[in-house]
């Protein structure tokens, strides 16, 4: 038997696209806390970067709030990435005409569990 507890983390307007952070989300949703750091850690993306940062907030605040937990019993439970505002601006183009430039940005939502085993 085990207990599950959640602690969860948000980054809102993120300043990267939900179209490039929701693949590296998928590769580590479900994954122990260390195993997530790590891939977080060796990927180049941007994105990897701002859900690593929300990741570890998430785990921080679990470790807050449950002083005798470790690292090996925090595992990833949910990961969600939406949109968040955008930003729109006009770009000069040739024969004065003008296309318009949208800056995306992303809300990022974290959950994590703590695994604790008991006995039955």
């Amino acid at each position: 038997m085990f207990v599950n507890k959640k602690y969860t983390a948000k980054g809102k307007n993120l300043p990267s696209s939900p179209k490039k952070v929701r693949p590296i989300a998928n590769n580590i949703r479900g994954k122990p806390y260390n195993e997530a750091i790590a891939i977080l850690c060796s990927m180049p993306n941007k994105g990897a970067k701002l859900l690593g940062k929300v990741v570890k907030s998430a785990a921080s605040n679990a470790m807050y709030h449950n002083r005798n937990l470790s690292e090996d019993m925090i595992f990833v439970k949910t990961v969600m990435v939406d949109d968040g505002r955008k930003r729109r601006s006009i770009w000069p183009r040739a024969r004065g005409r003008a296309d318009r430039l949208i800056n995306r940005s992303c809300h990022i939502f974290v959950e994590v569990y703590e695994k604790m085993y008991g006995g039955e």
